[in-house]
């Protein structure tokens, strides 16, 4: 505050002498590594790359991430909330401000406070760069095993096991450091997503309870191993600092959103959509309706209404939205607190009806009724993201393709991360005959996605289209050279001459559903739980 009264004049300029954790990794590498990182996560089938989910996440995080500013570090980069599917209670932070949810921890959670606690706990990891900061450990004790090295060699001469002892001890010391460190990190990132929650107008009680259920899901293992061989802190000793905490605070009570019940019903048909895992997701909707919570009613028949879509029956997914659209805008009944605005859904309940339509493509008068909706639902929800695809996807099953082709290059302008753009781009450009922008178009989603070996094929393929301009040839001959010099250092050769351009035969005209070959990396997260792709995106 002191600072704050200064004139800027009388400011002393210090410069600015950096820390450790940035010599190995500056906040801008570290960016970058998180995308690089956020390539290989979207390519792979866990990866619940669902329009609503991702749109309730992120305005979810980012409202944490608001509430403390200082969490986006210098560099004022954009936080990213997704969801993978995954059967264990679990969420991590990767470089660069990308944070992942468990599905199963999506569904474990009962309230919207238990939800931010863990988020809140996953921007504190990022807030202190503790991935940074454990690189500067890492080489700080990397000098410990070669000190015990020369002193094992010292003891040596005086024969015995000393020198064997001497250097397990230097070893055993190291691996000490890391584990004292991810504890210290855990509980830092603790007290930040506590603070986190409180400033954001959150029951911090949420965090204990989350805690409590975390501990019964791993009972069986984690209290039977030393505290000492954990890189976590015991969860009940975790549980008795929140406390000690929550007695300081005054109490908040929040009333959780209903995007948050729609939301878990949609993971749960989306973390299993086969035929069994759709009749057990059946059977909890069916279940939950028995509830008196008209919440807990309303997300029931929304997951019915997913249910039915996932089994293609367009009829009955329709009628189960319009009631669960007339549950959620009901009044409260006599006698409730009804001081809150009725809660109706947001963009979910629209997204849902369009992807309802947009599943009937042969029948016209349905998808002319769906794309006057996405237009509509586009002015309405300007910030959706799935509803703009939806939008680029209404205007190509109506045929408007060169109005398809002009919103989309805007978009694609616009938002210059996002596959799904460039797949719908290519799927107008497919339908109106133009090969070579049609590949080209396939080329920008495989590089999104990490397939540069595949861009580069569908560059070969454009270049000989027959449609393919001068302009054109000049697009492919850059990116081409992009693309290789990219490769080169993927391969660590940047000696070597370019690559030779692939000569790849022309293939289909569209191959919207191909996967890259080189896309096909070992999946990071169990495969216990994997399901056919969403619909975002369409690939």
């Amino acid at each position: 505050m002191a600072q704050n009264s200064l004139p800027s004049s009388n400011i002393p300029n210090l410069p600015t002498l950096g820390d450790t954790e940035r010599q190995d990794l500056s906040p801008l590498i570290e960016r970058k590594l998180g995308e690089e990182i956020m390539r290989d996560i979207r390519r792979n089938l866990d990866y619940l790359d669902d329009g609503p989910i991702l749109e309730y996440l992120n305005n979810f995080g980012n409202a944490l991430v608001a509430a403390r500013p200082g969490a986006r570090g210098e560099t004022n980069y954009d936080y990213f909330f997704f969801a993978v599917r995954d059967p264990q209670l679990n969420a991590f932070a990767l470089p660069g401000g990308f944070i992942a949810v468990h599905s199963a921890l999506l569904l474990a959670a009962q309230s919207e406070s238990e939800l931010a606690s863990v988020l809140g706990h996953e921007i504190g990891h990022v807030a202190q760069r503790h991935i940074a900061r454990q690189l500067g450990q890492q080489k700080q004790d990397a000098l410990i095993p070669l000190a015990a090295m020369i002193l094992a060699a010292l003891a040596s001469k005086a024969g015995g096991d000393a020198a064997i002892g001497v250097f397990a001890a230097g070893q055993g010391l190291a691996i000490q450091r890391q584990l004292n460190f991810g504890r210290d990190a855990e509980r830092e990132a603790d007290r930040i997503g506590f603070q986190i929650m409180g400033e954001a107008g959150f029951d911090t009680s949420g965090m204990v309870a989350f805690f409590q259920r975390m501990q019964t899901a791993s009972r069986s293992y984690s209290d039977l191993t030393p505290a000492y061989l954990q890189s976590h802190p015991l969860t009940t000793e975790r549980i008795a600092d929140i406390q000690a905490r929550i007695r300081e605070q005054p109490y908040k009570q929040r009333l959780d959103s209903l995007d948050f019940y729609l939301v878990r019903s949609r993971a749960r048909v989306l973390q299993d959509a086969s035929s069994q895992g759709l009749a057990e997701a059946k059977v909890f909707f069916e279940n939950q309706m028995l509830q008196q919570s008209r919440q807990q009613i309303c997300a029931a028949q929304y997951g019915l209404a997913m249910v039915a879509l996932k089994k293609g029956d367009m009829a009955m997914a329709q009628g189960w939205l319009d009631k669960a659209r007339a549950t959620a805008e009901q009044a409260p009944a006599a006698g409730t607190f009804s001081g809150a605005r009725p809660q109706t859904g947001g963009s979910i309940f629209v997204s849902t009806a369009l992807e309802i339509k947009l599943e009937q493509k042969k029948d016209a008068a349905v998808i002319a009724v769906a794309l006057k909706e996405a237009e509509a639902a586009r002015l309405k929800f300007p910030l959706s993201r799935g509803i703009a695809h939806q939008y680029g996807e209404a205007l190509i099953a109506a045929g408007k393709l060169e109005q398809a082709a002009l919103y989309l290059r805007e978009q694609a302008q616009m938002y210059k991360e996002e596959p799904e753009v460039f797949d719908l781009l290519a799927e107008a450009y497919a339908a109106q005959g133009k090969q070579a922008l049609q590949h080209i178009a396939l080329a920008e989603s495989y590089v999104l996605q990490g397939g540069v070996l595949a861009a580069l094929d569908q560059l070969g393929i454009a270049r000989k289209a027959p449609d393919a301009t001068f302009y054109d040839q000049a697009v492919i001959d850059a990116r081409e050279r992009e693309l290789q010099a990219r490769r080169r250092e993927e391969l660590g050769d940047k000696g070597k001459k370019d690559l030779a351009a692939p000569s790849a035969a022309p293939g289909p005209t569209l191959r919207l559903s191909t996967t890259p070959a080189d896309a096909m990396a070992p999946s990071p997260f169990p495969a216990t739980m994997t399901g056919p792709e969403s619909r975002f995106p369409r690939r």
